[in-house]
């Protein structure tokens, strides 16, 4: 159950226990309201606890986004210029600099 299922189960279930006023003797309604929020508290929690593990849409990519940094000297100016490159590398790998410039 998603995240938008269980908050429309729980607002179902909210509806049939607090709106409607229906009696019957051997039926329930707000009964079924409160297990229809119940479901819907819990299927809300579960949804956000493996939201990480799911991955959302697109696909996973596989690997780590790393940070390069490299410090230059400016040619004529003398001042020194960090520069930075974001790059896609697999799982454990060791960066060496001569490769991503």
């Amino acid at each position: 159950m998603g995240v938008i299922t269980s908050i429309v189960v729980f607002a179902v279930g909210a509806i049939l226990d607090f709106a409607v006023t229906v009696s019957s003797p051997n039926f329930n309604i707000n009964t079924v309201g409160v297990i229809l929020m119940a479901a819907g508290a819990v299927g809300f929690v579960l949804s956000l606890f493996f939201w990480a593990s799911w991955g959302g849409f697109g696909g996973g990519s596989v690997g780590v986004h790393r940070r390069i940094y490299r410090q230059e000297v400016s040619p004529g100016y003398g001042s020194t210029v960090v520069r930075h490159r974001d790059v896609m590398v697999p799982e454990n790998t060791v960066i060496e600099e001569e490769q991503y410039q």
